[in-house]
């Protein structure tokens, strides 16, 4: 980790409060991947870059509440996407910023934060988000608390776009082309299903290795 990465200002912010109607409706962040649910695979790659863990989630509080991270859940009701769990993320959070990432990224970089933290600081924006597979995924974001009411304002205009709210601020974009891999999401139980043979082999291959 960066010796100038201030990872005691971070907040971390698993954002799992979504409908997820491609994969039939279930609780996204719960469904299992080799045995552990989704949300627990990017827990356990974000804990070590951030102070503390909020999980932003709309149903199935309790189930999350297990994982040891205190859950908050969307001011608007039905489902109003990732921004409404960013906002209510940017009213808790009790540090300077907050990192943001999907439930359904399980193989999350370990390098997330500072890498969008050093972004952010070079090209003195204020905020940054993360560019991978020749494009933008603005759900992985570090943000301001101060923006809160930035967020809000949107909200209420009936905008709902993460990705244009970022737009209207001075953004910063890191480029995770070296890692692309990281920024999979599971959209699909076929998906899920590709996803947990190719990393059975991985581990199979491993264990030959040793």
């Amino acid at each position: 980790m960066s010796g100038d990465y201030p990872l005691d200002r971070i907040t971390g912010v698993i954002l799992a409060g979504g409908r997820a109607t491609r994969m039939g409706g279930v609780d996204k962040g719960l469904v299992a991947l080799n045995g552990r649910p989704l949300v627990a695979h990017v827990l356990a790659a974000l804990r070590p870059q951030v102070a503390t863990v909020l999980i932003n989630a709309n149903r199935n509080l309790e189930s999350y509440a297990e994982l040891g991270c205190r859950v908050i859940t969307d001011a608007q009701q039905g489902y109003p996407g990732p921004l409404a769990g960013i906002a209510a993320a940017l009213e808790q959070a009790e540090t300077p910023w907050v990192l943001t990432v999907p439930c359904d990224g399980p193989l999350l970089a370990a390098d997330l934060g500072p890498r969008l933290y050093q972004a952010l600081q070079s090209r003195g924006a204020e905020v940054a988000t993360a560019r991978a597979n020749e494009r933008l995924h603005p759900v992985y974001a570090l943000i301001p608390t101060w923006l809160e009411d930035s967020v809000r304002d949107y909200l209420a205009a009936g905008e709902r776009k993460l990705i244009a709210w970022l737009q209207h601020r001075r953004l910063a974009i890191a480029d995770f082309s070296d890692e692309n891999e990281r920024f999979i999401n599971l959209n699909t139980i076929e998906e899920r299903d590709a996803l947990a043979l190719r990393l059975a082999g991985h581990h199979a291959g491993t264990r030959r290795k040793a």
